[in-house]
């Protein structure tokens, strides 16, 4: 049996025949293969306990009251360290060990969120995580990026692209959206993406991604598209993707939108990352 693999190969070497064939008959040269290049990639090997890699990686600190979320978001490798099998681990604990203070009072959980501003951006390409996400009510993790310039512009000018979200409450569904001025918060534009069967997404791991170029960006779960936005779909608002984002990876406990934990919710919870991944593919210029 063929695999999707090499029929998808197979597929674009006839795309680019066909390419070649069309610029050759109207005189003009054909451009080579089109080649992939990684840019960013972590595989999270270390000794198990050990902090991720601070060359691609900081940690954030503090609480979130902009979603009424309830962690305290902790630094170094107490609450994301490496497993010594490969993996990053996000856990998320009912604890307060150092007294934190978040928005509603006394901190009641502890938790991590990670990003790659001033380490790491791009335009454009294709930008992937493998990982298996927590279970239970007012969980909230996510792999996500944000526009650059979110110092100089603000939210949501800058952009916001979430290529996976998952509320507890959903545990077979994910979400993908995009944030921007006009298109924010509730009103971001989206869709879902259900497993079949009633398997949960905290089962297994999976492949979460988009494919992102000049006016358009398009999600997919394992490989299976489930959605493409376009300046088409802002209904006239801005389109603000065509520009530097970098990347977000984290555990919320509790907010507005997946509600808070409840007795039905178990700790630790965790998020378990196997990789990040992120390429660019170009076209070879013309011999």
């Amino acid at each position: 049996m063929t695999s999707p693999r090499r029929l998808l190969a197979a597929a674009l070497s006839a795309l680019a025949l066909v390419s070649a064939s069309s610029a050759l008959a109207s005189g003009a040269p054909a451009p080579g293969p089109r080649t992939t290049a990684a840019t960013f990639t972590d595989d999270f090997d270390g000794p198990a306990g050990a902090a991720v890699d601070g060359a691609k990686w900081q940690i954030e600190t503090g609480d979130n009251v902009n979603n009424h979320e309830r962690q305290y978001y902790t630094a170094g490798n107490n609450n994301a360290a490496l497993d010594g099998q490969g993996h990053l681990v996000i856990t998320a604990r009912r604890e307060n060990p150092n007294n934190y203070q978040c928005w509603y009072g006394t901190c009641e959980y502890t938790s991590a969120r990670l990003n790659t501003s001033g380490k790491f951006t791009q335009t454009f390409g294709h930008v992937e995580a493998r990982m298996k996400v927590p279970r239970g009510q007012g969980m909230w993790p996510a792999f996500w990026m944000l526009g650059d310039d979110i110092g100089q512009v603000g939210w949501p000018n800058s952009g916001e692209i979430d290529i996976m979200e998952n509320v507890g409450f959903e545990p077979s569904t994910v979400h993908g959206t995009l944030h921007g001025p006009g298109y924010s918060g509730s009103g971001g534009i989206g869709a879902a993406y259900t497993l079949p069967g009633g398997q949960a997404f905290a089962d297994d791991f999976h492949t979460f991604a988009v494919d992102w170029a000049p006016g358009s960006v398009t999600w997919s779960v394992d490989g299976n598209v489930f959605q493409r936005r376009t300046p088409a779909d802002l209904g006239g608002n801005s389109w603000v993707f065509d520009k530097p984002f970098f990347l977000i990876l984290n555990l919320a406990v509790g907010g507005y939108w997946p509600g808070d934990p409840d007795g039905s919710t178990s700790f630790p919870q965790q998020l378990v990352v196997d990789h990040v991944r992120v390429t660019t593919s170009d076209l070879r210029p013309p011999a």
